[in-house]
């Protein structure tokens, strides 16, 4: 398993449930880490368990174009190098099916979970593989960088996308907030076989039914849903996902977990 010491870390949806896990699990590794959500309060407060100059916080909503760039330039102003770690955890659920959904709450869901996810792939992305040669360009000067990685184990880069369950399995009564997961999950594997050639792994993470404040304010019934997870329980925690990724993320560069779908053990559907 490789060290998760010093590697350089953006994560988005960082404030709670899942991005708030795994940057605790990351910082406790020696990871040094940009952590962004809308809450900067919030962010503040999970950065100040931490020494000063390990965690940056940079406030902002994951659906701005705009912010992947400030991201990545942040990153490596603060850390003096490239992120070699970027987690697309930000997104936002919705409640209901194509006939009885919020059709206002469409257009910002599709924003944060499609776009912002998109430009933050797209950008890390195209600057990851200016990091090496190109081995479309000079395949020589790629393999002896590659094997050189093999040999001294780094520096390992991954694109952790967090996909649902229901991207997969498309459950009726959330079928908007499935149909963007979709949209992710199929984005991710494409940018993997892009990605690939150049080492670059993609990870995509499907979770099933986590207790968060997003059922909440995805506007989820909560006296049923609740019920629900009850039925079906323990349902997962962040700690559950985030642990699933820090083994993804420690394998040798060579060795690449790309899909990994993780539900509550009780959990049939979707």
């Amino acid at each position: 398993m490789q060290t998760l010491k010093d590697r350089i870390a953006i994560i988005t949806g960082a404030s709670a449930g899942i991005g708030e896990a795994l940057t605790r699990d990351l910082a406790n590794q020696g990871a040094r880490l940009v952590i962004n959500a809308r809450r900067e309060a919030k962010l503040q407060e999970i950065a100040s368990d931490y020494p000063k100059d390990q965690i940056s916080v940079f406030a902002g909503d994951a659906g701005d174009p705009a912010l992947s760039v400030r991201l990545l330039d942040h990153a490596r102003a603060t850390f003096g190098k490239e992120a070699d770690l970027v987690v697309v955890n930000a997104g936002r659920g919705l409640w209901g099916s194509l006939t009885d959904s919020d059709t206002e709450e469409w257009e910002d869901m599709i924003r944060t979970n499609i776009l912002g996810a998109c430009h933050l792939m797209r950008e890390t992305a195209n600057r990851m593989v200016t990091q090496m040669p190109d081995p479309d360009k000079d395949a020589d000067a790629f393999a002896a960088h590659w094997q050189k990685t093999i040999e001294v184990g780094g520096p390992c880069r991954d694109i952790v996308v967090l996909g649902s369950t229901v991207g997969r399995h498309i459950s009726p009564f959330s079928s908007m907030y499935g149909s963007t997961k979709f949209a992710v999950n199929s984005l991710a594997e494409a940018l993997r076989r892009q990605m690939a050639k150049y080492g670059v792994r993609v990870t995509l993470i499907e979770p099933g039914i986590v207790r968060t404040e997003f059922q909440e304010s995805a506007g989820y019934e909560m006296e049923g849903f609740g019920a629900f997870m009850d039925s079906v329980g323990p349902v997962l925690r962040g700690e559950d996902i985030s642990r699933s990724i820090l083994f993804t993320i420690s394998q040798p560069p060579a060795v690449h977990v790309n899909d990994v779908m993780i539900r509550p053990t009780r959990q049939e559907y979707p």
